[in-house]
């Protein structure tokens, strides 16, 4: 399904929230060729801002300053939104029925009225509209400012209440929105609000400065050691705070990454992550290339799955391609995963080559953990010092 997760780092750990708030600490793609990856949201990454606010302190522990009502330092617009085209309006004329009954009730959300984390009441007529971002599958994106101070860029997601029915994911689509606003991490993309009309959903989310992270791929081809470093650095820490939270992603990949500002990776979709407490599963998931050999045998699989996934990711990010991918039959991609028939050439460093061979075990309790992870000398190496851990402590 499309991803709900598509305003920028600094403002990441801001709450946009009313005077009752309270604060709390998809269809698979077989065959995705290499450098012929569809955008969903084409012009996202031309929108780079020089929008500014307190830089939230790195890592999954980081403390929230208070809520922007009570913060003196109140930030101002800095940034031109765009020519709004009216899509909303001429989409909405022939597009998407009237939901009616209970399949209407099940899908009248709305972040005012939660329980976890209550915000103000939102409408459209709570912002200013900008230029459009995108389309995803089941409406679309477009770039915002909320009229009221002190006006925060968000970028304003659109999903049709009926198409979400016809492709039977208004249950996963309820999931993805209920595991996203509880999330509160500088590499997870941030879900502000919520609201709703007669035909559709309204996301409010983090507006990410730099666009999605695989045109960035796409473009280069791969990306440097360093630059992989630091953004399997920032995934690992993410991982760990969404485990944390009995959350596995089962769905990693580059097309579901975004970058903020100043470049830093925010995962962006939850469609095939799970609130799992006992972080224990069966269902089938996610993207072939990234399954691991306990998904495609059919096994019993936990959190350990974005571990594996964590290995794919820091493969095609150095040489361009997923480690299993074979490109002209998807069997022979099942049994490649199945053995673990993973090939390194001779230009991936020995420490790099380490990492990834740690991470893409057979066993699942054989993975490295994401706190080895963190420590790791191909991590450390490349870690800027602003960032530099203690023991893997944040």
């Amino acid at each position: 399904m499309a991803s709900v997760g598509s305003v920028t780092r600094q403002i990441a750990a801001l709450e946009i929230s009313g005077p009752n708030s309270r604060p709390q600490a998809k269809t698979s793609s077989i065959a995705r060729p290499f450098l012929a990856k569809q955008a969903s949201q084409p012009n996202v990454a031309k929108l780079l801002t020089k929008f500014a606010a307190p830089n939230p302190h790195h890592g999954s522990h980081s403390k929230l300053p208070p809520p922007p009502s009570s913060r003196s330092d109140t930030v101002k617009p800095a940034l031109d939104i765009g020519h709004y085209d009216g899509g909303l309006e001429i989409e909405n004329e022939k597009r998407g029925d009237v939901v009616t009954g209970e399949a209407a009730e099940d899908l009248a959300l709305d972040s005012s009225l939660s329980r976890t984390y209550p915000t103000q009441e939102w409408t459209l007529h709570s912002f200013d509209m900008g230029r459009p971002l995108g389309k995803g599958k089941f409406g679309r994106v477009y770039m915002v400012r909320t009229k009221t101070s002190p006006h925060y860029i968000l970028a304003l997601k659109t999903l049709y209440k009926s198409e979400l029915i016809k492709d039977k994911v208004e249950k996963q689509t309820r999931r993805e929105i209920e595991i996203q606003q509880n999330l509160r991490h500088p590499n997870i993309l941030r879900l502000y609000g919520y609201f709703h009309d007669e035909k559709r959903i309204f996301l409010m989310l983090e507006f990410a400065g730099k666009g999605e992270l695989y045109k960035q791929l796409s473009k280069h081809g791969s990306f440097s050691e360093r630059r992989s470093a630091r953004y399997i650095d920032q995934m690992a820490d993410a991982l760990i705070y969404l485990h944390g939270k009995h959350v596995i992603h089962r769905d990693i990949k580059p097309e579901n990454l975004l970058l903020g500002i100043n470049g830093e990776l925010k995962i962006g979709d939850f469609g095939w992550s799970v609130h799992a407490p006992g972080l224990r599963r069966m269902t089938l998931c996610g993207t072939l290339d990234y399954l691991p050999p306990e998904m495609v045998e059919g096994k019993e699989h936990n959190d350990k799955v974005d571990y594996w996934a964590l290995g794919v990711l820091m493969y095609e990010f150095l040489l361009g391609a997923p480690p299993f991918e074979d490109r002209g039959s998807v069997s022979n991609t099942y049994r490649r995963i199945a053995k673990v028939d993973l090939k390194f050439p001779p230009t991936i460093s020995p420490d790099a080559k380490h990492l990834i061979s740690n991470l893409l075990r057979y066993d699942p309790q054989q993975r490295l953990p994401l706190t080895d992870v963190l420590t790791h000398p191909w991590i450390v190496k490349y870690r800027p010092r602003e960032t530099a851990r203690d023991n893997g402590g944040v």
